[in-house]
């Protein structure tokens, strides 16, 4: 797993809004009226993160959403066709996004969610699964634990004490 500290100051950022949801409270005086939104930023030139805001007018939840979603920034390892470099499921509490490497030419196919942050991520040709549940924050989770978990040949061939023409075949 790669612990880089990525300075987002350098980076251009892009952002996307998943979803807003509005949330009520029951209290005594009636009922409190809050909005959460999921937003996932990236550079299309591999970093992507996800974040959730929570306010009580959706601008704010949205500000508050990009904010958080700069600091949980990852770096996704992409090989020579914009793909991701093997296939890897993700995982994020009962929702699992299968993520398969494709040739070039095959464009990004995937459900909103994952699609979403497939684009942002600067990954052009993959195919997506969402398997078990479809919850939206749950799926972008998802989606951005598999990119997280991806290796290069270079870092399974440092691991395992081999050249990367013996892992590549």
């Amino acid at each position: 797993m790669k612990n880089t500290i990525i300075d987002v100051s350098q980076l251009e950022l892009n952002d996307k809004v998943v979803a807003i949801k509005r949330v009520t409270k029951t209290v005594k005086g009636g009922r409190n009226m809050r909005f959460t939104a999921l937003v996932v930023v990236g550079d299309g030139n591999g970093h992507v993160g996800a974040g959730l805001g929570k306010a009580v007018e959706i601008p704010e939840a949205i500000r508050k959403g990009k904010e958080d979603a700069m600091k949980h920034i990852i770096t996704v390892a992409l090989d020579e066709n914009s793909s991701i470099t093997h296939d890897f499921i993700g995982k994020y509490g009962s929702a699992s996004v299968l993520l398969k490497r494709a040739a070039a030419g095959t464009g990004i196919i995937a459900g909103g969610p994952a699609r979403n942050v497939c684009e942002l991520a600067g990954i052009k040709n993959i195919r997506t699964k969402c398997l078990g549940s479809n919850n939206k924050q749950n799926v972008v989770l998802a989606t951005i634990e598999g990119l997280r978990h991806l290796k290069t040949p270079e870092e399974v061939a440092r691991s395992r004490g081999k050249s990367v023409e013996e892992i590549l075949g």
